[in-house]
């Protein structure tokens, strides 16, 4: 039995399941201890760690049983999510292909037609592949005229994928079946015999594994050639760099057929290097490689990591590429394979927006997507000159998808926004003055936009710096301090959060009477790469200050107070609350971190984590490891009644989410970060002051996020609200 803190209500008393502590696991980080008592829970297939997991899972049960939103919230975000939805079609041959969901479906279900106006069929209904929905596609490549779609089948949320094919005339899959699979693309090349992918080798115990739930660490991807009809074991080895075992390759041949582009990057910062093929000019074409299983013959066109390099348009050696080189807010450029030493800026870095991405249509055209102060601008430019053709217009929102085709004019663009569910414009760039049209709107049933509003505000962070961020809620809602608040952050790897529709949202805010906010931390993109680099590495704590500073605001402004604050975020968001929990328990009410990355000592030792030390350094070096350990969620952990001794305070009302197959984020994280929290905090006194409750919503057949069915959407977003619901003590308005 484990010991019993004796709450307050809303929850009432909790009996926290016992966790043995380990106490002789301790590391040696250049000359300082660090004990790692929890070690055990590394092991998914330990018999102690999966009984932990499953007390955990009870304790939740039980929490979330007290919790008297949940049905309703259950019940309203189902009402809502029924809807259909589509993405932004693409083209190939005469077709277009997109996925839509009726509503409730389980997973999106690809459908194609002819032309834009033609009659839509179904070509693959990941729906049919399991029972469960668990089964969801990750990749697709359709090949020239449309002829046969490759397509990754990912299971129960893993980022392993198993890539099969279909020829779509006849809707027949073939024989191929491409295992391990993982971080890749699909390119076909223009005959379409056959297709470029990424793989790692083959795991120890690879036959008898549970792809998804191992943690041994990614490396040694390797690029491959797949011949159609041929066994994996055939398949053309083109790049390895055994030299460099984290380095991870991607191959996509030019829209003209005749080169085969490689991309090396050596983890998620924005920087790679880029080699290049001319495929055109090997003698005995792809198959003389069967003979000698590779390499290419590559040329080294950047061999540095100094700069991201994103291929734009090529007309045969001559490329055009958007890139941040001496660029932080990245420009458009342009060089000859010929003269590989001479580069051309096309379009100049802008001082005061981020280039985010650039797509040839139209011949000679190219359209163009800023960001200028988290909000997006659409511009139509000369693919040569680089001179600006025409301005289209675009709500404050975001771009999330642009499609076009250098030989076409049409260009089709999705844009949603906090209260734009979502609209897929249709622009003809063949005419003088190109007009955006809609081309299919997503409604919502029983949602109105005029019920709320959206304000920017930018706070000054703990330097000075104005840091965005966006907030919605009901017209009519006071600034007196009454009303529950979400505050949801990221701040890292160069990502930006832009505004999107959220379903359970729109509830929180029509229900609960809540605002929702978005902070535009430092670590992200929205400004650029210096935006990125003032919160990594070194300046990790930054993120940190950033988000306090908008949560501060949020209560100085009358929005909300303490008790009523709910800080939200995901993986590196997730990080992100666990040290905000840490360094500020007396700012929030209620925490909800997902699949978040807590334990910053160890995480390069696990799948893919390796990719992550461009941003958070790595504790192997001394200078990382004593900026990494003053932050680190698992290691930071204390006694806020300790720390400040007569102002009594306790840890938020908290919520770790992870999943069994999620090979990203490790569950391993969050495992460690309970046992620590609800035994530092709970167990290891009698009557502790820390009444609010310390849970773990752990999902069994899920991973990282991606994949997930809709109906297991729908049950964590009314778990975890309902839970923010009863901490933050609000009431269901219907």
């Amino acid at each position: 039995m484990g010991s019993l803190c004796v709450p307050e209500e809303p929850f009432g008393p909790l009996q926290y399941p016992n966790a043995r502590r380990d106490e002789s696991v301790v590391d040696d980080y250049h000359g300082v201890k660090v004990a790692d008592p929890y070690r055990w829970l590394e092991d998914p297939d330990a018999e102690e760690a999966k009984e932990f997991v499953q007390k955990q899972v009870a304790l939740t049960e039980s929490v979330l049983g007290k919790c008297e939103t949940r049905g309703k919230l259950r019940q309203k975000i189902t009402e809502l999510f029924d809807h259909p939805r589509y993405t932004v079609p693409f083209k190939r041959g005469n077709k277009y292909f997109y996925f839509h969901n009726t509503g409730l479906q389980a997973q999106n279900v690809l459908y194609m037609q002819d032309g834009l106006d033609g009659k839509p069929e179904v070509l693959l209904d990941p729906n049919t592949l399991s029972e469960d929905g668990t089964v969801s596609l990750k990749a697709l490549s359709v090949s020239e005229e449309a002829k046969y779609l490759a397509y990754g089948l990912s299971s129960s949320g893993s980022d392993w994928v198993t890539i099969k094919v279909m020829r779509v005339e006849d809707k027949t899959g073939e024989p191929d079946a491409l295992a391990w699979v993982k971080f890749s693309d699909i390119s076909w090349t223009h005959d379409s015999k056959g297709f470029f992918y990424s793989r790692y080798p083959v795991p120890k115990d690879g036959e008898n594994l549970d792809a998804g739930i191992e943690t041994s660490v990614n490396v040694h991807h390797e690029l491959y050639y797949h011949f159609l009809g041929t066994n994996q074991s055939e398949d053309i080895l083109c790049w390895r760099d055994p030299e460099n075992p984290k380095h991870m390759f991607t191959g996509s041949v030019t829209d003209d057929g005749k080169y085969l582009l490689l991309f090396i990057d050596e983890g998620c910062g924005p920087v790679n290097k880029l080699y290049y093929c001319d495929m055109s000019a090997l003698p005995e074409g792809l198959e003389g490689f069967g003979v000698r299983n590779g390499p290419l013959p590559f040329v080294k066109l950047i061999d540095q990591f100094d700069a991201r390099y994103l291929a734009v348009a090529n007309d045969d050696s001559l490329f055009t590429f958007l890139t941040n080189k001496d660029a932080p807010k990245y420009k458009i450029v342009r060089v000859d394979l010929k003269e590989p030493s001479r580069w051309i800026d096309v379009v100049p870095e802008d001082e005061k927006a981020v280039l985010e991405s650039a797509c040839a249509v139209n011949g000679n055209q190219m359209i163009v997507s800023y960001m200028s102060e988290v909000k997006y601008v659409l511009q139509v430019r000369d693919l040569k000159t680089g001179s600006m053709l025409h301005k289209l217009p675009i709500d404050i929102g975001t771009v999330y998808g642009i499609s076009a085709r250098r030989e076409d004019s049409t260009v089709l663009i999705g844009f949603t926004s906090f209260l734009t569910p979502g609209v897929i414009y249709q622009c003809n760039l063949g005419i003088e003055f190109p007009k955006m049209n809609i081309f299919r709107e997503i409604s919502v049933p029983g949602f109105d936009r005029l019920e709320l509003k959206i304000n920017q505000v930018f706070v000054p962070s703990k330097d000075g710096t104005k840091i965005p961020m966006f907030i919605v809620g009901e017209n009519n809602n006071k600034l007196d301090g009454s009303h529950p608040c979400l505050l949801y952050g990221y701040g890292g790897f160069n990502v930006s959060l832009t505004p999107s529709f959220s379903v359970s949202r729109i509830v929180l805010a029509r229900h609960l009477g809540a605002f929702f906010c978005i902070a535009n931390i430092r670590g992200g993109g929205e400004y650029g790469e210096e935006w990125h680099k003032a919160g990594a590495l070194s300046n990790k704590q930054t993120c940190f200050d950033d988000f306090i500073s908008a949560a501060e605001y949020l209560v100085s402004s009358g929005y909300t107070r303490p008790e009523k604050l709910c800080i939200e975020g995901g993986s590196n968001g997730g990080l992100l609350v666990g040290a905000c929990i840490n360094q500020r328990p007396d700012l929030f009410g209620c925490a909800l971190a997902h699949v978040g990355v807590m334990d910053m000592l160890r995480f390069h030792k696990f799948t893919i984590g390796h990719a992550w030390t461009c941003d958070f350094g790595c504790s192997d070096k001394e200078e990382d490891f004593h900026w990494l350990i003053k932050y680190s969620p698992l290691h930071n952990v204390r006694r806020p009644w300790e720390q400040h001794p007569g102002g009594l305070t306790q840890y938020a009302s908290t919520m770790l989410l992870t999943a069994d197959h999620d090979d990203r984020v490790v569950p391993l994280h969050s495992l460690k970060m309970l046992a620590t929290m609800q035994y530092v905090l709970c167990k290891s006194l009698e009557n502790s002051p820390q009444t609010n409750p310390i849970i773990g919503r752990i999902e069994c057949k899920a991973g990282h996020g991606c994949g997930r069915p809709t109906n297991k959407l729908i049950d964590e977003a009314a778990d975890r609200y309902s839970f923010m619901a009863k901490a933050l003590g609000a009431t269901w308005v219907e």
